[in-house]
């Protein structure tokens, strides 16, 4: 099967195009270094020839209000066009566990993802939505979000992060699939307070900031619920726990190289 992946270059992108093309399929890395740029239109219709499958992965380069806003609907409604024109028989999107609930109603980002997810409703194309938990490779900016001084303040609402890798693996195996028409979880193998999460992550790379956890921290202009963040029952959960991913990590071959 052809299958085009929408930010085929970037974290994840990068991973299911692998993962796709080990499997035998021709796959399309579709990014704007390669001429292929969802949010002018440029490239889409030649890149969706042909194609069965399409996976978007692909996310804004700013998480300021109005530009992710205009990043996912007019990605999102260039996509519809071209998938329509091509006859695209599934299309597979990635998205943030907790999208749509009231305690993520203050973040821009997340109201700009529920917008993509409209998109994806109602636009006629058989279709799965892929809620992920927050990525291990977050958490350093994570941290960032709590200020720059030496304590930092982060929600206590739980999080079960998920590695990069497991989330490839998930995508790329609904996008094989059936598309389901609605929306499936995944998530890390373990649940921890936010700031614990963060606080582990910054002992492991022997930066000396500590965590405060703080219920009424803002996590990215939202006040977290303790389970704003946590995937429902029957989620798929990843592999690699924090110590696995944190060995496999770039961050663990810095450390060992310093």
């Amino acid at each position: 099967m052809k299958i085009v992946v929408i930010g085929g270059t970037g974290l994840i992108g990068s991973k299911v195009v692998e993962r796709l093309r080990r499997r035998g399929h021709e796959v399309v890395a579709a990014a704007p270094s390669q001429g292929i740029d969802a949010v002018t239109g440029e490239g889409l219709d030649a890149a969706m020839a042909g194609a069965d499958i399409v996976v978007d992965v692909a996310n804004s380069p700013s998480f300021e209000d109005k530009a992710v806003m205009d990043f996912f609907e007019t990605s999102g409604r260039h996509l519809v066009a071209a998938e329509k024109k091509a006859g695209v028989k599934h299309h597979v999107a990635l998205s943030v566990v907790g999208t749509g609930r009231p305690a993520f109603a203050t973040s821009g980002y997340i109201r700009a993802k529920m917008a993509q997810e409209k998109l994806i409703r109602s636009a006629g194309i058989p279709y799965t939505i892929v809620h992920s938990t927050q990525f291990f490779e977050f958490l350093g900016g994570i941290a960032g979000d709590g200020g720059q001084g030496q304590e930092i303040r982060l929600s206590s609402g739980l999080m079960q992060p998920i590695a990069s890798d497991d989330v490839a693996d998930a995508v790329a195996d609904y996008a094989l699939g059936t598309a389901v028409d609605g929306t499936v979880e995944i998530a890390g193998p373990e649940k921890a307070p936010l700031a614990e999460w963060v606080q582990r992550f910054l002992t492991a790379t022997g930066d000396s900031r500590k965590v405060v956890a703080d219920p009424k921290a803002p996590y990215f202009g939202a006040v977290l619920e303790p389970d704003t963040l946590l995937p429902g029952d029957g989620a798929r959960l990843g592999k690699q726990d924090f110590h696995d991913w944190f060995a496999r990590s770039a961050f663990a071959r810095q450390g060992a190289a310093a």
